[in-house]
């Protein structure tokens, strides 16, 4: 299982980040996987363009939500977790990379994945606000070649040095990239989104490690999936599926109950899915309960899947 940290307002501010560091290492204590930190670095009106969730626990989506919901820094954050536990993986989904120079988030990557003796997990991604692209002065319509040059420089920078690189958008000769990574791949990534794109495809084939898809993929999805790992030479077998909890409110106030958002699970662990994200404020208020919401999570999990 992994535990959501991002969007828990209901149950802590903004500002307090070691409660989140907390709950991870509880989560840890539990037996869950990993922990998860999705991140923005701005937000702007169009956060909000689609009218805001009904329901405040409900998952962020793509302008769902108000312009000054929290978003701290996803490495920094997992920086802190992996200070504090020693097994939990780390999590960071989404990293909108074509806001930075990939040489720079390479090399915060790869600190991080060291400093935590490779337990880190980036999903890289192109996201989705206007505004925030704005307001770094980067442009939207490139954000997907941006992404595919910094997966290209990150392929380079993990296995030797000296490293050039000619692309359309970035261009560098000789650098020297020291320390690397855990391993010599790099981080594990993960890549998702809605529906099975061919951008998205290229991306899982040739990095892939894990797919994280939003919401549930159509059956004609998993076989594309499945066609393009097999044309990649790749066994579609090993690449790790994530799936979701996805909570059903009665009404805007209630927290959803726990029992229907876990019972599909023996399902899709027979489809093939071996990691299940939940995220505690939708379904508890009290933060100092987190703990123990862990353990019932895992101890329903089990006798589910026995």
């Amino acid at each position: 299982m992994q535990l959501v940290l991002s969007e828990n307002w209901t149950m802590t501010c903004g500002r307090d980040l070691p409660t989140l560091v907390r709950w991870a290492q509880e989560a840890e204590d539990a037996g869950f996987d990993s922990a998860m930190i999705s991140e923005h670095v701005v937000l702007g009106p169009d956060a909000g363009a689609a009218g805001r969730m009904p329901n405040p626990r409900e998952y962020a989506l793509p302008g769902n939500q108000d312009p000054l919901t929290p978003w701290p820094s996803s490495l920094m954050l997992l920086s802190a977790v992996a200070s504090v536990t020693s097994r939990l993986r780390l999590a960071a989904a989404a990293v909108l990379a074509p806001l930075r120079h990939p040489l720079l988030l390479a090399r915060e990557l790869g600190t991080l994945d060291l400093l935590s003796e490779g337990r880190l997990i980036v999903l890289p991604t192109v996201s989705w606000s206007r505004d925030e692209y704005a307001a770094l002065g980067v442009p939207f319509e490139r954000r997907g070649r941006l992404l595919d040059e910094h997966l290209e420089i990150w392929d380079l920078l993990w296995r030797s040095s000296p490293v050039s690189y000619s692309g359309e958008h970035y261009r560098f000769k000789d650098v020297y990239f020291e320390p690397k990574a855990y391993r010599p791949e790099g981080p594990v990534l993960w890549f998702g989104g809605a529906g099975m794109h061919d951008a998205l495809l290229n991306r899982l084939a040739r990095y892939g490690r894990g797919f994280n898809p939003l919401g549930f993929p159509t059956e004609q999805d998993m076989r594309k999936l499945a066609d393009g790992m097999a044309r990649a030479g790749r066994d579609p077998s090993t690449l790790e599926l994530i799936g979701g909890t996805r909570a059903t409110f009665r009404d805007e106030d209630s927290c959803a109950d726990l029992a229907p958002a876990l019972e599909h699970i023996p399902e899709r662990m027979a489809a093939g899915y071996t990691t299940f994200c939940i995220k505690p404020s939708q379904f508890i208020d009290d933060p100092a309960e987190v703990g123990n919401f862990c353990r019932e999570v895992i101890r329903r999990v089990t006798a589910l899947t026995a």
